[in-house]
């Protein structure tokens, strides 16, 4: 599979155009919604199909990338390589703000790495979004046992990894726009202490697109606010964990405070 992004970095080209249909809507979030839908139906049809594998789940991302781009979103890519040369297997740990980076991560890691994510369980369940979900394997847990969902991550996980699939973390308890290193837990840190993996960290700012008040998915476009991604080098685990832990949200605080302009 060729990568969508061959570079270490990526930004949006200032020229890019407004789509047509957005401009027609008057920039309102109905031809956006209506546009991601239809991706999501289609990858969502091929899966029952069976017909929907790594290839298809990166492609399906990088269409739902354009539609971003094409309603204003303009995203800035940093630290591609550090995905490109870890030859092994990694624990993806990131900060989590809206369904944007569930949506593009694939297009950006898929074509260099096997990955799937460690997902809510009423994800894989769902009649819209579960068959592609299920399609790639995901680690699916319930948040009401931490003692269980922990149980699952570092079982199913341990089993993932040593296949060569890569795994995507969020390590909050829900999407948050401001990040709180308190309330990020280690689990990512413990899955690959056990499974002797590396962790990548990465920092996300993604409030351009909101959660919203009814359907969380789809809350208000903010189309004045840039969209960050920014991988670091590999980290080894060892001892306890809680350097490297620190580390990892300091990457993601260091970002973030630089993005908004506050350092």
């Amino acid at each position: 599979m060729q990568p969508f992004f061959p570079s270490n970095t990526y930004d949006t080209p200032e020229n890019t155009p407004q789509r047509v249909l957005d401009a027609l809507f008057l920039r309102t979030r109905i031809y956006f919604a209506g546009a991601i839908l239809g991706e999501v139906d289609r990858s969502r049809r091929q899966a029952l199909a069976g017909r929907y594998d790594d290839e298809d789940w990166a492609k399906s991302s990088h269409n739902i990338f354009k539609i971003i781009e094409g309603v204003g979103g303009r995203f800035h890519f940093s630290g591609i390589d550090n995905i490109r040369n870890a030859s092994d297997p990694v624990v993806f740990i990131s900060n989590h703000m809206s369904a944007l980076e569930t949506m593009v991560f694939p297009c950006i890691i898929s074509p260099l790495k096997q990955v799937t994510f460690v997902v809510k369980e009423s994800l894989v369940k769902g009649n819209f979004f579960g068959p592609v979900m299920r399609s790639r394997d995901p680690i699916a847990v319930g948040r009401a046992n931490p003692k269980e969902d922990l149980q699952k991550v570092m079982t199913k996980g341990q089993e993932l990894l040593a296949k060569g699939v890569s795994i995507i973390i969020f390590p909050q308890n829900t999407r948050q726009v401001e990040f709180v290193p308190e309330e990020f837990n280690s689990l990512g840190i413990k899955l690959a202490k056990k499974s002797d993996v590396q962790v990548i960290p990465v920092a996300i700012k993604t409030d351009f697109w909101g959660n919203g008040t009814l359907i969380k998915d789809f809350g208000p476009l903010n189309r004045q606010e840039p969209i960050y991604m920014a991988f670091g080098e590999p980290i080894s685990i060892s001892g306890t964990g809680k350097e490297e832990h620190r580390r990892v949200t300091e990457f993601i605080s260091t970002h973030l405070k630089k993005w908004r302009n506050v350092l």
